[in-house]
């Protein structure tokens, strides 16, 4: 039998990205109590300001269930703002409060301090790990 779960890519990626994201999760829960959805919600929203439910659903790669619930309890906390989108009322469309800005003006230096230490740990091959992720992320694309 020539499969090898241990170097079955797929299976490779999931076991990797699931250490790093509790790593990460490590280094801000502490600071702001989120976790990774909420966190995952605020980062996107830090980045593209205005969002729906939808497109957070599709870029961030979780449930529409999930980044609802995320939503709810960040605009519970004061950290984002919800309202329906002017054209279809369907669409629920997220914001950061100030608050929630702060926040992630804090949490940013965080962020900036991981990715460091990922890279330093992948050394001379960083460049082309980033390269391989960004071009996998690209496949379901197509």
């Amino acid at each position: 039998m020539s499969f090898e779960l241990n170097r079955f890519l797929p299976y490779l990626l999931s076991v990797a990205s699931a250490q790093v994201s509790r790593r990460f999760a490590e280094c801000y829960t502490p600071v702001s109590g989120l976790n990774v959805p909420e966190w995952r919600v605020l980062a996107h929203l830090y980045r593209e300001g205005e969002v729906s439910v939808r497109d957070i659903n599709v870029r961030v790669n979780l449930d529409k269930s999930m980044v609802s619930r995320a939503a709810t309890r960040l605009e519970e906390a004061g950290l984002l703002h919800k309202t329906a989108n002017s054209v279809d009322r369907r669409l629920i469309v997220l914001a950061l409060t100030a608050d929630g800005q702060a926040l992630m003006q804090r949490l940013e230096h965080i962020a900036d301090d991981f990715q460091a230490t990922l890279i330093k740990t992948l050394g001379d091959d960083a460049a082309a790990v980033t390269r391989a992720l960004e071009k996998l992320s690209q496949v379901g694309n197509r």
